[in-house]
């Protein structure tokens, strides 16, 4: 699920932070490096407490009725006219995709308009708010592969997550085969097909591994746990972090 989000999104120095399910349950970490990282930015964070989830694993399941119901929730939730930064790829494409619920019913213009404010949390440091270059360091040399998710094509995430990473000192992107090919999760696709799922991530991890990278990066949590799952149970783990943990470790002491 690509998708091109809208080209006159809304910036500022205030926003809303969807911290999305993956967040909530497994990258908390993720949710606090993106508060500091904004902060640091000099932007105004706000985290609207009665959100729950994008809807995309109803809408994957083809639940369109169930889908449609928590996406206009999270519409209400994120209401008003304030960016909303999601540090997911797929997530953020969900909410992209928000009107593709409504075709059936009266179009819902809190859907829409959530649709035509989201940004995935790289995309909006780097074209959001300007941000080409990153004035830190890692505390040693490091390999880093960077994996571009297929909910971020047809964005600016993927030029901009890497862009971003390759102006850190100490950091050098890995080159790797077949790097825009899947890593297998599709959220629900992962539980309904498991044996194709492990086989894709698992050639995605021979691909990427075939070069010792140091880390393993993402802007979307979904394929890191993903991959990182496998390389574990395939006892070849590799450490693997959100971009934006990287950003955070590499900001200037004090």
């Amino acid at each position: 699920m690509s998708v091109h989000p809208p080209t006159d999104r809304p910036t500022g120095n205030r926003v809303l932070l969807m911290g999305t399910c993956l967040c909530d349950a497994f990258f908390d970490d993720v949710a606090k490096a993106t508060v500091e990282i904004l902060e640091h930015l000099g932007v105004t964070v706000e985290f609207p407490c009665d959100q729950t989830c994008c809807s995309q694993p109803a809408f994957n399941s083809g639940d369109w009725k169930a889908s449609r119901k928590v996406a206009r929730h999270t519409a209400r939730v994120f209401a008003g006219d304030l960016p909303v930064i999601v540090p997911s790829g797929s997530c953020a494409a969900m909410n992209f995709h928000g009107n593709l619920l409504q075709f059936e019913d009266a179009p819902d213009e809190e859907v829409t308009s959530l649709a035509h404010r989201t940004w995935e949390l790289m995309d909006y440091i780097v074209h959001g708010l300007g941000v080409t270059e990153w004035k830190g360091e890692l505390a040693t040399p490091t390999k880093v592969a960077f994996h571009h998710s297929c909910h971020s094509r047809g964005t600016g995430t993927g030029a901009a997550t890497a862009g971003l990473l390759r102006t850190i000192r100490n950091l050098s992107l890995v080159e790797f085969g077949q790097a825009e090919q899947c890593c297998g999760f599709g959220g629900t696709f992962s539980v309904t097909f498991p044996h194709i799922s492990g086989r894709m991530g698992t050639l995605k991890l021979d691909h990427l591994l075939e070069h010792e990278p140091d880390l393993l990066t993402s802007a979307d949590m979904s394929c890191l746990m993903h991959l990182g799952g496998l390389a574990d149970v395939q006892h070849r783990a590799i450490p693997y972090r959100h971009a934006v943990q990287i950003l955070r470790e590499a900001l200037p002491a004090g």
